[in-house]
């Protein structure tokens, strides 16, 4: 038997999968929280459906781990680039890219609630659909020093993480099949996430 050979006999596929996965997973999350375009949300449900039924211990601690210390990275990140912006004459793409992404009245609102409640708006912000961006403009608006975000970020990150590793769990344990599972929660992800806007929508046609 070759040396290859031999290797494929000794290694698991679930400890491939696993030595893929999670440096996938991590930047993932991580460029979604840079550049808010990718459903972060959806892929750490995706990854909790396969950890679900997996046999290796800890698979769905580690998913947590690494969504929860992505995001908390990225949105650290930004903000640092936000906070380098403001101080600049020309500000910079990334700030632009946050304030394109928070409304005039959306950043209002996060900013009377801010004021109003503190880290613990920052804490929700990750958990509602669109809700970190206008948050994190207003902390920034604010002039909060990074370590002050960090803070109130690490529990958000943290709260994120669970929320969505939870509808995981759920998808996998509703359908035998990984694929099923993942089907599922990325579908519920998607819906939770269009669900808001869907209501504004919904509301300013009755307005008229």
């Amino acid at each position: 038997m070759s040396w290859l050979g031999a290797a494929s006999t000794t290694v698991p596929p679930e400890t491939t999968q696993q030595a893929i996965g999670y440096p996938t997973l991590f930047l993932l999350v991580l460029a979604g929280a840079l550049v808010p375009v990718v459903p972060t949300g959806a892929l750490v449900s995706g990854a909790a459906v396969v950890a679900f039924h997996q046999t290796a211990p800890f698979s769905l601690a580690l998913v947590f781990l690494t969504a929860a210390l992505a995001a908390f990275l990225g949105d650290i990140a930004l903000y640092w680039l936000g906070r380098r912006g403001r101080k600049s004459k020309n500000g910079s793409r990334w700030l632009e890219a946050i304030r394109s992404r928070a409304p005039e009245d959306r950043l209002a609102q996060a900013q009377d609630k801010l004021a109003a409640h503190g880290v613990a708006v920052l804490v929700l912000s990750r958990l509602v659909p669109a809700g970190r961006l206008p948050v994190m403009l207003a902390c920034l608006v604010a002039e909060w020093p990074l370590r002050r975000f960090a803070r109130g970020d690490l529990p958000a990150c943290l709260a994120w993480a669970v929320t969505y590793q939870l509808i995981g769990i759920l998808g996998g344990s509703l359908f035998p099949e990984p694929w099923e599972g993942v089907v599922a929660a990325v579908a519920l992800t998607v819906l939770i996430s269009v669900a808001p806007s869907l209501w504004r929508r919904l509301r300013g046609s009755e307005a008229r």
